[in-house]
């Protein structure tokens, strides 16, 4: 009996630490028009697995401290239309704002998938898709060594024009131009044009352009091609 008090203390004063470290994660889904998505399955890597249906495009996680993956996916007659995974690592209590895009899946038609009800993904028989899986991968790996090929390269004459420029003009932005174009996005809401940043901060579109691909190759923000414009989201908050 004194053993079974001791275990109950145990389990309570260890339940009571993980609600004091316990954060929530939150965010939004979109579309890669920046629509929000209704009705995406939502699912956490905690011990034991949370999910979620998305509502009106929200999700909302409660979790202790720690590493997690989320993902995300648009699931339609058990076919994933279109999926996203994030990591992120949660060191201190707080709300933590993680928004979603889903990207198209490159398997689509492909694959059905069944779920039980826990909402977990029964696993099938898929040496039947090896081969179409196999050549999928190949394709895709192609096609990114392509895309990193040509971004490097549109990259490299970005800046050597702007370089250019800037021993002509003498314009150069400094790291506190980097803090106010940061500043902006976030008085915005987390997201803006690239068109309404150059209203807002008074250098060139070169100039502009080059922080912003600094920014996001430092991953703090996000760009989405959207018509002739560009969409900057904020992904750290």
């Amino acid at each position: 009996m004194i053993k079974l008090k001791i275990l109950i203390c145990i389990f309570i004063c260890a339940l009571i630490a993980n609600i004091a470290n316990a954060a929530t994660i939150y965010g939004t889904i979109y579309d890669l028009s920046l629509k929000k998505v209704d009705n995406a399955r939502v699912e956490i890597s905690t011990t034991p697995k949370q999910f979620i249906v998305a509502q009106n495009g929200s999700y909302s996680f409660i979790v202790p401290n720690g590493e997690y993956k989320i993902k995300a996916q648009l699931i339609q007659r058990n076919t994933v239309l279109a999926s996203i995974e994030e990591n992120i690592t949660i060191k201190q209590d707080g709300n933590y704002v993680l928004d979603l895009i889903l990207f198209p899946d490159i398997e689509e038609g492909i694959e059905d998938i069944d779920i039980d009800v826990n909402g977990d993904i029964v696993e099938t028989d898929k040496s039947k898709y090896k081969i179409s899986v196999g050549t999928m991968i190949l394709l895709a790996l192609g096609f990114i060594l392509i895309g990193l090929h040509y971004f490097k390269k549109r990259t490299t004459q970005k800046k050597e024009s702007i370089k250019i420029e800037e021993e002509k003009t003498g314009e150069k932005y400094e790291d506190n131009d980097l803090e106010h174009l940061i500043k902006i996005i976030k008085r915005e809401g987390g997201r803006t044009t690239q068109k309404y940043i150059r209203k807002q901060i008074p250098l060139s579109e070169a100039k502009i352009s080059l922080m912003i691909a600094e920014l996001e190759h430092k991953g703090i923000i996000e760009k989405i091609k959207k018509g002739r414009g560009n969409i900057i989201i904020l992904k750290r908050k």
